[in-house]
């Protein structure tokens, strides 16, 4: 029982760390993003990749030694659900990061002040915004799983 509790509560801290490394990135990137923004924004887009491996990491632990047994999680819509809400969400990260990367890169390279696209701002934030919409679902799913709603 005491491991369950303590996987719980790593997991829920992780995907509030989570979040909140996801809400940050949306405030970071915006127009005019340079220098010691963009190098923090970098840091935290690791973050964010650190975060996330660690979320399934526990999350399957939980699912392999938590005391409801694998078996309320497999056959569980709305476990399924938020799996597929948590991997929409991690699709949609893989342009932002390779563009941050790109960018950081841009700003190593540069003799001076670099500033990434207005262009490259505006699409990474819109794929950041559809990441927190859809982050949102997460949850709900989770809420509706534990209690039973299928």
């Amino acid at each position: 029982m005491l491991l369950d509790l303590l996987l719980a509560i790593l997991h829920h801290i992780l995907i509030f760390a989570l979040a909140a490394a996801l809400a940050v990135e949306f405030a970071l990137v915006r127009p005019g993003l340079a220098g010691r923004d963009l190098r923090v924004l970098a840091h935290v887009d690791q973050a964010y990749g650190g975060l996330a491996g660690a979320v399934i990491v526990v999350g399957i632990l939980r699912v392999l030694y938590g005391l409801k047994g694998w078996e309320f999680y497999v056959y569980s819509t709305s476990f399924w659900a938020k799996m597929a809400a948590f991997a929409a969400v991690g699709l949609l990260s893989i342009v932002p990061t390779v563009r941050i990367a790109g960018w950081r890169r841009g700003m190593r390279a540069a003799t001076g002040l670099y500033v990434p696209p207005d262009a490259e701002i505006a699409g990474v934030r819109r794929l950041i915004r559809w990441q927190l919409g859809i982050f949102l679902l997460i949850p709900v799913f989770a809420a509706m799983m534990a209690r039973g709603v299928y």
